[in-house]
């Protein structure tokens, strides 16, 4: 295995262009980050996410760059529920009761504007809490401000095994 990736690396590494090295540069990052344990997961670590909370909400932010275009060069659509996603499961497991967890039961994005700029953050809150299931709502916006989806989000919530 460390052979091929060795090739691998080497391979890329002769005939990348500068934008296919900065990706590589950012996706390797991202699982040092996971190695070294300052990442719970490989895509939090990939996407290079900063989570911060405030009473009710959880906001995370992820930089936009090559690794996250579509073949427009703008955010990819499934970047964008990954990071909703991510944003409301987050704020969901903050509400669950001890020795529970909560994971997504149904998810609806509408994408309303191309994700472009320097940064993609979502924003989640909880719209109702209950006994086996919370439903919340989330929205996506660019650096310059401008909403580009909003989705709602439902969350089972199971005991953890």
């Amino acid at each position: 295995m460390k052979e091929e990736l060795r090739h691998l690396l080497e391979f890329c590494l002769e005939n990348g262009s500068e934008e296919d090295l900065n990706v590589m540069k950012q996706l390797l990052e991202g699982v040092q980050n996971k190695v070294k344990r300052n990442r719970r997961t490989y895509i939090d670590g990939i996407l290079h996410m900063e989570t911060s909370f405030s009473e009710d909400t959880c906001e995370i932010t992820i930089p936009i760059s090559p690794v996250i275009h579509n073949n427009l060069n703008i955010v990819h659509g499934g970047i964008t529920a990954t990071v909703l996603d991510t944003t409301m499961g987050v704020l969901a497991n903050r509400w669950v009761p001890e020795g529970y967890g909560a994971v997504t039961n149904q998810l609806n994005i509408h994408y309303i504007a191309p994700g472009i700029g320097e940064a993609l953050r979502c924003k989640a809150e909880v719209i109702h809490k209950g006994t086996k299931t919370m439903v919340i709502s989330g929205e996506a916006f660019r650096s310059d401000g401008k909403k580009i989806a909003y989705a709602t989000g439902t969350f089972f919530m199971i005991k953890k095994v």
